[in-house]
């Protein structure tokens, strides 16, 4: 018998776990605005339907990348999702600008998508996604 696949988590995962998969109020996954300051840069302003208001900054939705490739990164390199990646410790490093989508997008009435300015565009951002972001429901190790 193989146990190939087959991960053992603490009771404290998978108490986060268990926690993170509970179901939201649709008020509290459903946003009443959503304001995208692209040209600004300043980030992404959402007031949700049952009153609180969540704000990311670029750089941070960029680190919190859902899509399976970030996530597997992350996985790997033990960072959080909003951890930025550890600076190179090269002598002269090259300049790299802060992250910035070139375009956003909604995809049906359940999640944006962003084009972002270094080519990446596989990560959906769902509703319940970016609240359980905000909320601390995720295992986020950075403040924003």
């Amino acid at each position: 018998m193989s146990h190939e696949g087959i991960r053992m988590i603490s009771r404290e995962e998978s108490e986060l776990v268990a926690k993170t998969e509970q179901p939201l109020p649709a008020a509290a996954i459903t946003p009443a605005k959503v304001k995208i300051a692209i040209t600004e840069g300043t980030g992404v302003t959402i007031l949700w339907k049952d009153g609180h208001e969540s704000h990311w900054t670029f750089p941070y939705l960029r680190d919190a990348c859902p899509c399976a490739t970030c996530h597997e990164e992350r996985e790997q390199t033990g960072r959080a999702l909003g951890e930025p990646k550890p600076k190179t410790t090269q002598l002269l490093q090259l300049y790299t600008p802060p992250a910035k989508p070139n375009s956003a997008e909604a995809i049906g009435r359940y999640a944006i998508k962003f084009k972002w300015a270094d080519g990446h565009e596989s990560g959906i951002y769902s509703w319940d996604f970016l609240r359980r972001l905000d909320e601390g429901a995720l295992p986020v190790k950075v403040a924003r």
